[in-house]
């Protein structure tokens, strides 16, 4: 395949989206293309791009639908986006903006469910929607339920997105020492999450879990790495109530907490693959989750999971991985393998270039937006 402009656009993102997209940033600059990042100031410094063989350039795309800014961005957007030969979005903000400015041919990944907001928030993002599912060539989701959302709206050559976590580096400190820093004696069981302090990750039922296990001896620890907005609600809840809860902040040293962890818990209202999950598996953990989005199309069968908000469901299967004889061990075994069942980098590089090509081909032949079916 010959070498194509790539331009892949994203908004605010605080970890797994720009994990993602540097990823796909690396592979494609790999085989040859000319790959190019546009995103909020400061993503390319936190993400790499640059590392990864793409150029950056900053652009104002913020979290919450701000009209003045976004018109900016838009007008920004379309100056920027002249010579590229395709357009990749990440997320529907991204993609919204990228639809609104004529960037074509384009190809948006929807990332998230529907963020549960009222008043004018609740219009705007299916406003979003509807923009990405009438002027983009091609829409894929991260998980089953985005890809039907999509091609109910309309949406052309919808299919599901491969998403892959990248290779995690190895621990440069001993398990111990970890767990000692983070206040775990040797006999009681670490658990972790990793996830941004926000609603969608239903920290609150895990607190509530965790509250319900307190009277295990030993109680169980609960490492939460990762910062947002609720950071200070949820310490309050775990001063006021006494929670064997810590909550880390955001953390550079992911595996090192994955290798010192008992289980790994992600107790989320929706979530799509969750790439963290995918380096529990890779780090041999037994992981207790949310059965929605992509977690449900794809750890069925290597994970424990419980109804999302539920929050007795969460302690019952988080007591089962640490008290039924020989099922943590069982998990732990079988995880690497469940991991590497999973998709890799190169199958996500593998299946933009088809789509790329796909939508440019078109592009070229009609000089307008190709109706296809699903990839």
């Amino acid at each position: 395949m010959n070498g194509m402009r790539i331009a892949l656009v994203l908004g605010t993102s605080s970890g797994g989206v720009g994990g993602h997209v540097r990823s796909v940033a690396a592979g494609l600059a790999a085989r040859g293309h000319r790959v190019a990042v546009l995103g909020p100031e400061g993503t390319g410094e936190r993400f790499g791009f640059a590392a990864a063989g793409a150029r950056f350039a900053p652009v104002d795309i913020g979290a919450e639908p701000r009209p003045l800014h976004d018109l900016a961005a838009v007008a920004q957007i379309g100056g920027m986006l002249r010579g590229a030969e395709v357009v990749h979005a990440h997320g529907v903000r991204a993609g919204a903006l990228c639809a609104l400015s004529g960037a074509r041919p384009l190809v948006v990944t929807v990332h998230n469910a529907p963020p549960r907001v009222g008043g004018a928030r609740a219009l705007a993002y299916p406003a979003l929607e509807r923009a990405v599912a009438l002027r983009a060539d091609a829409v894929l989701g991260v998980s089953r339920d985005l890809v039907r959302r999509m091609a109910a709206l309309g949406a052309r050559g919808t299919g599901l997105a491969v998403v892959a976590a990248p290779p995690l580096p190895a621990p440069r400190r001993p398990r111990a020492q970890v767990r000692a820093e983070l206040g775990a004696a040797p006999d009681r069981p670490l658990l972790l999450t990793v996830a941004r302090l926000a609603e969608q990750k239903g920290l609150d039922v895990l607190l509530e879990a965790a509250g319900e296990l307190g009277a295990r001896e030993p109680a169980p620890l609960f490492a939460v790495a990762g910062g947002g907005p609720l950071r200070g609600p949820l310490q309050e809840r775990i001063d006021a109530a006494g929670l064997p809860v810590r909550l880390l902040g955001h953390r550079s040293d992911v595996a090192e907490l994955l290798a010192a962890a008992d289980a790994f818990v992600l107790p989320s209202r929706w979530e799509g693959p969750s790439l963290v999950v995918m380096e529990a598996l890779r780090a041999g953990l037994p992981v207790v989750a949310s059965r929605v989005g992509g977690i449900a199309d794809l750890y069925e069968e290597s994970a424990l999971l419980v109804p999302p908000g539920d929050a007795a469901e969460l302690a019952r299967a988080v007591r089962r991985a640490l008290d039924e004889p020989g099922l943590a061990e069982r998990m732990s075994a079988a995880a690497p393998a469940a991991a590497a069942a999973l998709p890799g980098e190169s199958d996500a590089v593998d299946q933009l270039e088809r789509v790329y090509r796909s939508v440019a081909d078109c592009e070229r032949a009609n000089g307008k937006t190709c109706s296809r079916s699903p990839l």
